[in-house]
């Protein structure tokens, strides 16, 4: 019998309409677009507007594009992992939320947290179900509403981050494509740089809380980037060494969209040249865990069965991993 490897089969992502861009931001915070693009490569960013929208109405655009382009209906999803850190609620979970939303009746569903690794745990995660054969339709949703927990009068965060959606579907495969391996790691900690202090069991809502900006995105910037540098970096080298990958054939790297410098560092440490790394941040900035599958959603015309895709993402926790997967369409 042939070995079940989890494929992607169809990918799709959605990023809100309106535009934050770096000259906007100017008029909000003592910032420049000059400093932003050169310190991070983020020239714009999307934010979800209107009253009563969280991040489940991300996922719900994205998730029906890629049932419409796959051709089947909700009712044949067997399970949805939603990778995210702006969940809509504690409880219940978003997965549920958007299980609900879209009519997946016969699916059931949980939120994973690992910040902007999350997709990638989400995605490896939803492999051991297809690859154990008891699932034949897994959705892995990497969705943040990031706009929810940014203070706009901190410029150290508020010019990072953007809300988007990006969902793949994973389903058996015997002819030898999609995941190939995986490797993540955690560090607790590295949790007091990278956080947001407020609404957890520690430090429950309350006018103090509030008050003191505890629900914000907290960030050490300095003590993250030379973590995320070094890991990020590491990481991704290692899958392709202990896979006998070398830059001739690794067809894409597909990094966190976090920082330009640690995407160029990345790449950089995995000898993949910069025209062969999905870059998008300056468009969306850092949407957490939806940055990989928007970027496979982005390029997916430019994909060919049996590329070799690396992905490699760093997240707060801290949180990061590599994944080597061939493109099975």
């Amino acid at each position: 019998m042939s070995k079940i490897h989890a494929a992607i089969t169809a990918v799709h992502g959605y990023v809100p309409d309106y535009i934050l861009t770096n000259q906007e931001l100017e008029t909000m915070v003592d910032t420049n677009d000059e400093w932003i693009v050169a310190r991070t490569g983020i020239k714009e960013r999307r934010i979800l507007k209107g009253e009563g929208t969280a991040t489940s109405d991300l996922a719900v655009p994205a998730v029906t594009k890629l049932l419409e382009k796959r051709g089947i209906s909700a009712t044949e999803i067997d399970l949805i992992i939603f990778c995210t850190s702006t969940p809509d609620m504690l409880f219940p979970a978003t997965a549920n939320i958007l299980a609900d939303k879209i009519g997946a009746v016969n699916c059931y569903g949980y939120d994973l947290q690992a910040a902007c690794s999350g997709f990638l745990f989400g995605l490896t995660t939803g492999a051991q179900f297809i690859e154990s054969g008891k699932h034949q339709k897994v959705l892995v949703v990497g969705a943040d509403k990031m706009s929810s927990v940014v203070n706009y009068k901190d410029r150290n965060t508020c010019i990072l981050f953007g809300d988007g959606c990006g969902a793949v579907l994973l389903e058996p495969n015997t002819e030898g494509y999609g995941l190939q391996d995986s490797l993540l790691k955690s560090d607790g900690s590295g949790g007091p740089y990278l956080n947001i202090k407020g609404g957890g069991s520690l430090n429950p809502a309350s006018y103090a809380t509030v008050d003191a900006g505890l629900h914000y995105a907290y960030q050490e910037g300095r003590t993250v980037f030379k973590f995320a540098v070094t890991n990020m970096a590491n990481v991704a080298a290692e899958v392709m060494e202990r896979n006998n990958l070398t830059a001739e054939n690794v067809d894409w790297l597909v990094p966190h969209q976090a920082n330009k410098r640690i995407i160029d560092a990345t790449a950089e440490r995995a000898g993949v040249p910069e025209e062969k790394v999905m870059i998008n941040i300056q468009k969306y900035g850092n949407t957490t865990s939806g940055t990989i599958p928007l970027c496979l959603w982005e390029w997916e015309d430019k994909l060919k069965k049996g590329d070799n895709l690396i992905l490699a993402a760093f997240g707060g926790g801290f949180t990061w991993g590599s994944v080597y997967l061939k493109w099975a369409y």
